[in-house]
């Protein structure tokens, strides 16, 4: 027979904190309190499987759930001394939701319930108190109307506030006997006028409809949004909590409060929390009063001028104090603790880790180990790697106003204030007199990528979380708001427009890569330290690591950031960025402009000192660390001027006719350039392109070892591969340029040649491209889109609601999707690594960056991820967890670590 029903109380309890994901956390964790002798309320813990059936059978209760919730409450009632529906000791209680990851707020409390007009009267008896009585029903009925009979909150709260003008009140506590007796006639009348039916007064309709408004708050807007951000599965559902009700708002000797036993914002290791006299729980977070501090020493930094509860309440603190330091011991984790004191008592209503800022989880982390309660690989594994973003980046002062006038995609965290302008040599130009900017585009191309550069930080009305912008942004560890569609951006004019407000160039705004926020004017920012607890973790970290972290990186301070923040070379350096200088870009022009092969290698020539450069640049920073130089990828077009003015421009700087590049420009466009004429067509069709890159390479690996002494061993990877013969043709370019610089210089350079798998034809063949192929390197923002027939600019319009509805489990450009894109990963792995043992294996796109997809290369054994330099500390870290974990799989197949 299925157990429905798990009771906990008076030192014993059914169920333990291991049983979270039958009882929620909440009512775990009061199990394993209970079981540990803390004064914790009778009560019980309806189990998930009861949502379960309840949201498979249209609402309905499985069949013995009522008998064994009338069992449980006899239980309950007899360790109290009271009865449930009793009208001269009546059983009250609270009935609380309890998922299996903690879901503050998102879901519905009821307390006091069992109150109706005559057990009021007889809990005003027994506490000798009429006024803590009716002020608890009138609670209830409040909370109640609005969670089980949908009545307005605002519809309570609007005659509340109407009856204290009346009398010339501003405070709930100034309100006596026969104001809350007034209040709750007024109230029911409301319930009736707004349900059609009276306050219910049966204790039991109550209960039920109670339970039911639980459960079924498990899919109300606020907790469906919860669970999509962070990665919820709706298949969980909640626990319902009914607990003997215990009161903090009988008078001057009780209180209720909310405390952690270290601070959430620092991780100091010190008890951090606010409680309230005379007050019921939802007055501590509500703030409808200001909360006192729990400790003397909070107060006295807070200035306060009222009590803490160290010194209002000694012996109970002292108390506290005990109980708090028991938790946090037993449970090897900051607690995050709710308690109430009822005339001098102390009762612990829940505990469970508690959130906390990144810097706080890095020193607790760190200082748990080093008191010996945990293990380094248990710190490792204590912090979210996405939310180290917190540390690296510029982010808003949380305490600072923002009145945010646009929404859209959080493409690129940090924030930054600036300048509007729309175009990118307007950026440059802000910056070259020491003016900041914020870059307003449509939609940004490689042509902005110098405006980008210059810019604090981008927004752009089209494009998705892996557009253009919101890639480069990321590289650049700059700030950027992707897909704001309710901006109408009119260039000739020079402002954008959101709704009635309207923004021109030179107005100042702010924008919040992290929130996908866009802000009216400057907003105060902070950057939070890379502290010593970081630092010490991240040591932690590499000691589990398996996999390399490499780094995205073509400029040098790309790569300097990269190895700042612990790179362990350049997975992917992408040589047509290094084209887009203003100083360059017109001698890549006159190449592309050229009609015969003299000519491009004219052109050529001029790039070839220009490109050798950055390559000694880069390989000096890089002091001997891998460093794979990707060849020329784009589409040709995207190097010419697209607008007529543009044309016009670059014809007078070229002293070339316009309408020789007008019929350039038509020649290269492509209805599918992404499909198109790039990546190692380029090479076969252009093949001076591909030897002046690889001499380059060369010379400047010879010209590092002849400055420094330091041997550098370039990785030369051909895109867009699809089969081997193509590998060979363009392998056999960078075999002559070797073999030429060699002769010349009379020094041989130690290199490797590979293919960036980003079709599902290469990862099919990718057997027989190995057997040229020294390194196989999986460029998954490609191999996504051409698997899953998704452009990365244009899906955003509808991949949300693929995520929302559950047909997508997420954005398949955020985190890979294993059962499409990974299988070909998979199986090119396998074929490659068949074909030539010793193949190196790599992944280069966005997905190098991302925790999930990071913990799935683990499970392939790649060699390496790739990612922007700024995302280089989540990268190392999500690599050590993958590898902790899978230590944990292969010496324990059944029970592996996971976090909640």
């Amino acid at each position: 027979m299925v157990k429905w029903v798990y009771g906990f109380g008076d030192g014993r309890a059914e169920g333990s904190r291991a049983m979270g994901d039958l009882l929620g956390g909440k009512g775990s964790n009061l199990a394993e309190m209970a079981s540990l002798g803390l004064p914790v309320p009778p009560g019980f813990t309806i189990t998930t499987e009861v949502c379960a059936y309840y949201y498979a059978h249209e609402g309905a209760f499985p069949e013995g759930l009522k008998e064994a919730v009338g069992e449980a409450l006899g239980h309950v009632g007899a360790l109290t001394g009271r009865g449930f529906g009793d009208e001269e000791r009546p059983l009250l209680v609270s009935v609380r939701s309890g998922a299996p990851a903690s879901m503050p707020g998102m879901m519905d409390t009821v307390l006091n319930l069992g109150l109706n007009d005559v057990s009021v009267d007889a809990l005003a008896r027994r506490a000798g108190d009429a006024r803590f009585a009716y002020d608890s029903y009138r609670r209830f009925i409040q909370m109640y109307s609005n969670v089980a009979l949908g009545v307005g909150h605002y519809d309570f709260e609007d005659a509340l506030e109407s009856y204290k003008e009346t009398k010339g009140l501003s405070l709930d506590t100034e309100l006596d006997e026969a104001d809350w007796r007034k209040i709750v006639a007024i109230f029911k009348e409301k319930v009736e006028a707004c349900a059609g039916a009276p306050f219910p007064q049966d204790p039991r309709e109550q209960l039920w409809g109670a339970i039911g408004a639980v459960f079924g708050s498990w899919n109300n807007p606020r907790a469906i949004a919860y669970r999509r951000i962070h990665q919820i599965p709706e298949s969980w559902g909640t626990a319902v909590n009914v607990q003997a009700m215990v009161f903090g708002n009988m008078g001057t000797t009780s209180a209720t409060g909310v405390a952690f036993t270290r601070n959430p914002s620092t991780g100091e290791k010190a008890l951090f929390g606010e409680f309230l006299v005379n007050a019921q729980g939802e007055d501590v977070v509500a703030g409808l009063r200001t909360p006192q501090s729990v400790t003397e020493a909070e107060r006295l930094a807070s200035g306060s001028d009222r009590p803490s509860m160290e010194t209002a309440m000694p012996e109970v603190f002292k108390t506290f104090v005990g109980v708090a330091d028991m938790l946090e011991r037993h449970y090897r984790d900051m607690q995050d603790v709710e308690f109430t004191v009822e005339n001098g008592k102390l009762w612990m209503l829940q505990t469970r880790s508690g959130k906390r800022t990144t810097a706080a989880a890095l020193r607790i982390a760190v200082e748990l180990t080093q008191e010996g309660v945990i293990g380094r690989e248990e710190a490792v594994l204590r912090i979210d790697p996405a939310s180290l973003d917190q540390l690296l980046h510029p982010a808003i002062n949380p305490n600072a106003p923002r009145p945010v006038v646009a929404i859209g995609l959080p493409a690129s965290p940090g924030a930054a204030t600036g300048e509007v302008v729309f175009t990118a040599e307007a950026a440059e130009q802000l910056r070259s007199i020491g003016r900041k900017s914020i870059l307003v585009r449509v939609e940004t191309s490689p042509d902005d990528i110098h405006g980008m550069h210059a810019a604090e930080g981008i927004l752009t009305a089209r494009g998705g979380m892996t557009s253009h912008a919101a890639v480069v942004a990321r590289g650049m560890g700059k700030p950027c708001v992707c897909g704001a569609g309710a901006l109408r951006i009119d260039y000739a004019e020079g402002l954008f427009s959101v709704g009635d407000e309207t923004f021109r160039k030179g107005d100042v705004i702010t924008i919040d890569g992290g929130a996908g926020q866009v802000i009216k004017g400057e907003v105060r920012m902070s950057r939070p330290e890379l502290t010593g607890e970081f630092a010490i973790l991240m040591k932690w970290a590499d000691e589990s690591r398996r996999m390399e972290v490499r780094a995205n990186a073509e400029t040098p301070q790309d790569a300097r950031v990269a190895r700042k923040f612990g790179a362990e070379g350049v997975g992917l350096c992408r040589t047509e960025h290094m084209f887009y200088d203003l100083q360059r870009i017109n001698a890549m022009r006159e190449m592309i402009l050229a009609e015969n092969v003299k000519g491009r290698r004219a052109a050529l020539g001029k790039l070839l000192p220009m490109q050798r450069e950055d390559f000694i640049e880069l390989f000096g920073i890089m002091a001997g660390l891998p460093v794979t130089i990707r060849l020329l990828d784009p589409p040709l077009h995207e190097f010419l001027p697209q607008t007529t003015q543009e044309v016009a421009e670059v014809a007078k700087a070229l002293g070339v006719p316009s309408e020789k590049i007008a019929r350039r420009v038509a020649e290269l466009r492509e209805v599918n350039p992404m499909l198109g004429f790039r990546g190692v067509r380029l090479a076969v069709a252009y093949p001076e392109i591909a030897r002046m890159q690889a001499r380059a390479v060369f010379e400047a690996a010879v010209e590092v070892k002849n400055r420094a002494g330091m041997l550098v061993q370039p990785e030369i990877m051909i895109p867009l591969v699809i089969a081997r013969p193509e590998f060979d043709a363009v392998r056999r370019l960078i075999d002559e340029a070797a073999a030429a610089v060699a002769a010349e210089t009379g020094q041989n350079v130690p290199y490797t040649v590979g293919a960036m798998v980003e079709t599902p034809r290469a990862a099919l063949r990718a057997g027989e491209i190995a057997q040229s192929a020294e390194f196989l390197s999986f460029g998954t923002n490609d191999l996504t889109q051409t698997c899953l027939a998704l452009s990365r600019d244009d899906a955003g319009s509808f991949l949300g609601r693929y995520v929302t509805a559950g047909l997508l489990p997420g954005d398949p450009f955020v985190t890979i999707d294993v059962e499409g894109v990974g299988e070909l990963v998979a199986l090119a792995a396998e074929r490659g690594r068949a074909a030539r043992a010793d193949v190196k294996l790599g992944m280069c796109g966005e997905h190098g960056g991302d925790p999930q997809s990071i913990a799935f290369c683990e499970t392939l054994k790649l060699d390496y991820v790739s990612c922007s330099p700024f995302r280089v500390p989540i990268a190392r870290l999500a690599a050590a967890q993958a590898a902790i974990r899978a230590k944990a799989r292969e010496l324990n197949p059944v029970s592996t670590p996971v976090d909640r």
